[in-house]
C-alpha cells in the first residue's frame, strides 16, 4: 500500500477503529471491483478486525466461472463487486449462502430488491450506470463528434475508435446486451451489435480495460460505467462521460457469501462491515465513483447523478438466469464476434 493510499484511508481508519475489534484467522475473498478499491478494504479490514485477507482481482464473469469450479470443495468464502447479473446466477445455482445482513433497512431500495430477488443469497453494494466514455483530445484532433445516443456509434467516422470489453469474460458488457435487448428487442439488439462490430478495435476481456484505453490515447470512445471516467480523469488523463440520451442501463455491484465457506464467521463479518458508511467510502477514496448501497454513506459530488439519466427498467432477476445470460452470450459470439469486417 503506497503512501498516498494510507493518507486516504488514515480518517477511514480512526472512524471505524483499530482496536474496537478482537477476531483471529482469514478470509478468502474474490474481489470484481477496481484493484485501488479492493486493496484498500483488504488492508483495513485486516487491520481492524485482525483477520488475515487472501484476495483474489478477478473480473465479474471469472469470477462465477471460479466459484463454479469450486462447487465440490470452495476454496472462496466471500465475493465482493462486480455486475449484479452473475451473483443473481450463483444464487441460481446455489453456489452462495442465503444471508440477511443486520444492515438492510439502511440500504437503498435498489439494494434490498436485488437482495430479495436472490433470496437473500446477495446483496447490493454499489449502482452506476451504463454509458461512453471518451478521450476529449483524440475526439478534438480527429474531429469527431461526442456520441449522444446508441445510434451514434454506428457512424462510419467512429470505425476502429471504440472499445467494448468481452461478454463471455466481462460484466460490463454483459450489462450492454440486456441493455439493448431491453432497450430495442432482442433481434434489433443484434443487428446494431453487428454494426457497432464494424467500428470495434478490439474486446478487452476486462470491463474497466476500454476506458483506460481511451483514457491513454488508444481508443477514442469506450462503452463502460460511467463512474470510471472521473478516476481516469483525476489522474490527469483527457477523459469524460456521457450516458445515452435514448436510455441505458445500470449494474448493482454486489456482494455474496459462498456456500461452504470454510471461514463462515469472517465472511459474515467482512458483509456486515462491507454494507457500513465507513466501509463504503472506500470506492471515492480509491477513485471509483459508484452510487453507495448504504443511504447514510457520503456521496462523492463526482458520483452520477442518477436523477439526470433516463435509465430503463432494467429486469436484473430475468438477465439474470443462467439460461438467459448464455443464450445471449451465445448469439453475441455467433451474429457479433465471429461476424467479418
Amino acid at each position: 500500500m503506497n503512501k498516498k493510499k494510507v493518507l486516504l484511508a488514515a480518517p477511514l481508519l480512526l472512524a471505524l477503529g483499530t482496536s474496537a475489534f478482537a477476531q483471529s484467522g482469514e478470509v478468502n475473498i474474490i474481489c470484481s471491483a477496481q484493484a485501488d478499491w479492493c486493496n484498500l478494504m483488504q488492508t483495513t479490514f485486516g487491520k481492524t478486525r485482525g483477520i488475515k485477507v487472501n484476495m483474489t482481482l478477478k473480473g465479474s464473469g471469472e469470477a462465477l466461472a471460479q466459484l463454479v469450479a469450486e462447487r465440490a470443495n470452495p476454496k472462496t468464502d466471500l465475493w465482493f463487486g462486480g455486475t449484479g447479473d452473475p451473483h443473481l446466477l450463483a444464487a441460481e445455482q446455489n453456489l452462495t449462502l442465503e444471508y440477511k445482513s443486520s444492515a438492510l433497512t439502511q440500504l437503498h431500495p435498489w439494494a434490498q430488491k436485488q437482495a430479495a430477488q436472490a433470496g437473500f443469497k446477495t446483496v447490493g453494494v454499489y449502482s452506476g450506470p451504463l454509458g461512453f466514455g471518451y478521450n476529449t483530445e483524440l475526439l478534438a484532433k480527429k474531429k469527431l463528434p461526442v456520441p449522444k445516443v446508441w445510434a451514434d456509434l454506428l457512424k462510419p467516422e467512429y470505425k476502429g475508435e471504440i472499445q467494448v470489453s468481452d461478454p463471455r469474460a466481462s460484466g460490463t458488457a454483459y450489462t450492454m446486451i440486456a441493455t439493448l435487448v431491453q432497450l430495442m428487442g432482442e433481434d434489433k439488439a443484434f443487428t446494431y451489435l453487428s454494426a457497432l462490430h464494424q467500428n470495434v478495435s478490439t474486446y478487452p476481456r476486462s470491463g474497466v480495460g476500454p476506458i483506460k484505453a481511451v483514457a491513454r490515447g488508444e481508443a477514442a470512445v469506450s462503452i463502460s460505467f460511467v463512474h470510471d471516467a472521473p478516476g481516469e480523469k483525476a489522474q490527469g488523463f483527457p477523459v469524460d462521460a456521457i450516458t445515452p440520451a435514448d436510455g441505458t442501463g445500470a449494474e448493482i455491484g454486489s456482494m455474496s457469501i459462498v456456500k461452504g465457506s470454510r471461514n463462515l464467521d469472517n465472511a459474515k463479518a467482512f458483509y456486515e462491515w462491507a454494507l457500513t458508511p465507513g466501509a463504503q467510502q472506500f470506492g471515492a477514496a480509491a477513485k471509483q465513483f459508484q452510487l453507495p448501497s448504504n443511504k447514510n454513506t457520503p456521496v462523492d459530488p463526482r458520483v452520477p447523478d442518477f436523477k439526470k439519466i433516463k435509465l430503463i427498467d432494467y429486469d436484473y432477476a430475468q438477465y439474470g438466469q443462467s439460461a438467459i445470460r448464455k443464450q445471449l452470450i451465445l448469439n453475441w459470439e455467433r451474429k457479433v464476434f465471429n461476424q467479418p469486417k
